[in-house]
């Protein structure tokens, strides 16, 4: 049972030559097309008298020179009450004092990581062009296809470190996205720069992952217009729009759903793409760099992650990463469960023991199925999913059923539900799940008051679970403060973005995100360390269970299903710490590191990258 294997990747359309694609010769081919039309990123800034004199206001807001001032700066600019600003103002910390930047960040975590990435890095997407733009990422496009090599080199050489002897550029990680499915603001192409930037910034804080052998990319295969994105923003036809402006070109898949025809097919942008960097970087461990894929459209993120994951080091955060923090959050519940009751039972035994409903089966929702399932040991008949339609059901011989495409099909519950199973409520009195998992992406407040009711009744004496996973805040399925108040402090809740304790009948209520940056962090450090060869399924399992042990009594008093982000990079490290001890285990690992648990984290714990340090 499960998504892997499961199909080979959609046929691709008529593919367009790599020679008849490249119009003209560019001077910066990484550059964002229209940042290099304008003349590059100074007359870009230039050329708009708004983004001009914002690039000069916060030039003067940005004068630190040492993490204490930049603390004292940014403060004064979150305590006006917009995180926008800060962010702006973070942004401008990286371009001018990088290494000021990082100290910062591990200074404060829990009040900084919230500012450079989600929540408030979904809105500086929506407004990415609006903004100054900076040195950091590189943009390759998809009419540069048959000359990306040339477009990654071309960056190498103006922001990377030198080349080695054997003319190869030092690259632990990239994160590469396309824009096409940004949080759960949809398609933002070339202005979703924010999300690998981002993301490869919590690679440092978290886990200590080295920031000058990083690189966020966007692939640039162009935008959607206000449909493709869920506020129906102008985006690609906006004056400050950095990327192509042209529609995706899309064909329908065998199986009915509209993929990016660029990625398929002989001679595709993906391979291109993941061939040129493996050819060109090597790690500073003297192996292959990971190549994470990030926020691509649920309809190509499956497939290609079917046919290039044994293929390079890669994942796919949003199916892989997210799954593994759902389970680790899980495994956080029953620990808070069994410190209530005073049972001691085995977190796997027990999690096989859950019922799960998900609501919502795209990437996030059907990873963490994939990995309850496969690799936990629930029983296929405990997991539930709904999309659109419902409960996700399929005939005995699965010619028909409510599923949109073969990874639904994968996790449909067998015959069709006799109730209507568009109705949350209803589906929560019939299955009585112990645990709902949001993750719809679109359908902000969905769990009603109605929905915890019938939770709450269904479970009894137990304590319910309630994850609402989606991105940014605005998403959320529910608040913290709904979820304990319908509840009278009986569920216990994560969310994927950040909220604030709630003191609820004299109890405080510590809610904990369940958020990637849990997992991401070190699983790629550990996996670059070692030389991993593939990055298979066991090792999310793993990571989950390094976070839910990671937990401390303190944390799980107050009703935290996840560590406090201020202890990030001893979680990561816990992280990183079981990825090698598995890969090794498993024949994974080109480098051992070490013969057992303590040898292994102190060999990683030696490897973290800090302000100051020389890798």
């Amino acid at each position: 049972m499960g998504w892997f294997g499961s199909k080979k990747a959609p046929a691709a359309a008529e593919p367009t030559s790599p020679a008849t694609t490249v119009a003209v010769s560019r001077v910066e081919p990484w550059l964002a097309v229209q940042v290099e039309a304008a003349g590059g990123i100074d007359s870009w800034n230039k050329k708009d008298a708004s983004r001009a004199h914002l690039l000069k206001t916060m030039d003067a807001m940005c004068q630190a020179t040492t993490p204490e001032e930049a603390l004292v700066e940014v403060t004064a600019i979150m305590d006006l009450g917009h995180n926008l600003w800060a962010y702006a103002y973070m942004r401008t910390l990286y371009d001018k004092q990088p290494e000021v930047y990082y100290s910062a960040l591990l200074a404060k975590p829990s009040m900084l990581l919230p500012v450079v990435y989600t929540p408030t890095v979904g809105e500086a997407c929506q407004k990415f062009g609006k903004m100054p733009h900076y040195r950091r990422g590189c943009y390759v496009s998809v009419e540069d296809r048959g000359h990306i090599k040339e477009s990654l080199i071309g960056y190498a050489k103006k922001y990377m470190k030198p080349a080695t002897a054997e003319g190869k550029y030092v690259v632990d990680c990239i994160v590469f996205s396309d824009g096409g499915r940004i949080l759960g603001l949809g398609d933002l192409a070339a202005w979703g720069m924010g999300i690998p930037i981002g993301k490869l910034d919590l690679y440092t804080v978290c886990a200590g992952v080295d920031p000058y052998a990083t690189i966020p990319v966007i692939l640039d295969v162009g935008c959607y217009d206000t449909s493709g994105n869920t506020d129906k923003l102008t985006i690609r036809d906006h004056a400050a729009y950095t990327g192509l402006k042209k529609n995706r070109v899309t064909h329908t898949s065998p199986e009915g759903t509209v993929v990016n025809s660029a990625y398929y097919g002989a001679n595709n942008m993906i391979e291109e793409f993941m061939t040129a960097a493996t050819e060109i970087f090597v790690s500073n461990r003297g192996g292959k760099p990971l190549l994470q894929f990030e926020d691509f459209n649920s309809n190509d993120a499956f497939p290609l992650l079917e046919t290039y994951h044994e293929k390079f080091l890669t994942y796919n955060d949003d199916i892989q990463g997210t799954a593994a923090v759902a389970v680790a959050g899980l495994m956080g519940a029953i620990k808070i469960r069994a410190a209530a009751s005073g049972s001691s039972g085995d977190l796997m035994d027990e999690l096989r023991k859950g019922v799960f409903l998900f609501h919502g089966a795209g990437s996030a929702g059907l990873g963490a199925a994939a990995l309850l399932i496969n690799e936990a040991g629930v029983p296929a008949t405990q997991v539930y999913m709904t999309n659109s339609r419902g409960i996700i059901w399929k005939s005995a011989d699965g010619s028909e059923g409510s599923f949109r495409n073969n990874e639904q099909k994968a996790f449909a519950q067998v015959g069709k539900p006799d109730y209507d199973s568009t109705n949350l409520v209803t589906c929560i009195e019939k299955l009585n799940p112990t645990c709902i998992i949001g993750a719809v992406g679109r359908a902000p407040g969905c769990f009603t008051k109605e929905v915890i009711a019938a939770l709450t009744k269904a479970n009894g004496s137990a304590r319910p679970v309630v994850f609402a996973l989606s991105n940014p805040k605005t998403q959320a399925e529910i608040t913290a403060d709904d979820a304990y108040a319908w509840s009278e402090g009986k569920v216990i809740y994560g969310s994927g973005t950040a909220f604030g304790p709630t003191l609820l009948n004299g109890v405080t209520h510590s809610p904990g995100q369940v958020n990637n940056f849990y997992i991401f962090p070190g699983m790629s450090f550990g996996a670059v360390a070692c030389d991993a060869k593939t990055i298979p399924e066991k090792l999310f399992m793993v990571s989950a269970t390094a976070v839910a042990n990671s937990l401390s009594s303190d944390e799980i008093k107050t009703n935290r299903v996840m560590p406090h982000p201020d202890r990030i990079r001893e979680v990561s490290l816990n992280v990183a710490t079981a990825v090698v001890m598995e890969a090794q285990k498993m024949g994974l690992a080109n480098i051992t590191i070490g013969a057992d648990e303590n040898q292994v984290s102190a060999a990683l714990k030696a490897l973290m990258w800090s302000p100051g340090t020389v890798v």
